[in-house]
């Protein structure tokens, strides 16, 4: 189709990355919003993505982004649906991103895959990471204002990837690096939580 002329190589970078990313946040929203705004003709959606827009997809991805909306909310209840998505925003991650390559070339697709799975998996682990430790305070307002600014971060993302693709790549560079940072500092965090506790468990059997 003709509007896939209008994407220059910045913005198809730039969207696969944001896909990648934003599938390790919430990989529902990521389908529902891409799929509706190429339905909806606000943007051209590439070849590789123009699944997305089919009713169908729509009607599901949804269904899962109201469920996982909800599910982010409770605490305790996240992490479970973090731990289970763990083997699905990944490979989501890499197939969104290696779509906005997929009509058009095959080595771009892979690289794309490649990165798209990494950032996702990044993402995905620094958030589930980050929830675990939030879930340990018994207070349930914290969990709900990360879990608000994850699903305003998506959206945003995604524009600014389309938009401003240039100023996109420093904000998620920064993203990653934050990312891993507290990906360390939480895990050390948490593993000094479980010794803490470990000991009493052993004892008492």
């Amino acid at each position: 189709m003709a509007p896939d002329l209008t994407l220059d190589l910045p913005q198809l970078v730039a969207l696969a990355a944001a896909l990648g990313w934003a599938s390790g946040l919430r990989l529902y929203a990521v389908v529902f919003i891409t799929g509706a705004v190429g339905y909806l003709g606000w943007l051209p959606l590439p070849a590789g993505l123009h699944v997305l827009q089919h009713p169908v997809v729509l009607g599901a991805s949804f269904f899962m982004f109201v469920v996982e909306f909800v599910a982010d909310k409770i605490p305790g209840v996240d992490t479970l649906w973090d731990a289970l998505h763990t083997l699905i925003r990944i490979p989501a991650g890499a197939a969104l991103a290696a779509g906005v390559f997929g009509g058009d070339s095959a080595t771009w697709a892979a690289v794309a895959a490649l990165a798209g799975g990494a950032l996702a998996a990044t993402a995905h682990t620094a958030k589930a990471t980050t929830r675990a430790a939030v879930n340990t305070s018994p207070e349930p307002f914290s969990n709900v204002a990360l879990s608000l600014a994850g699903d305003l971060a998506v959206p945003a993302l995604l524009w600014l990837a389309w938009e401003q693709p240039w100023l996109f790549f420093p904000v998620l560079g920064v993203a990653v690096v934050l990312s891993i940072v507290l990906i360390v500092v939480l895990f050390r965090f948490l593993r000094v939580l479980f010794k803490r506790f470990a000991p009493s468990s052993g004892a008492m059997a």
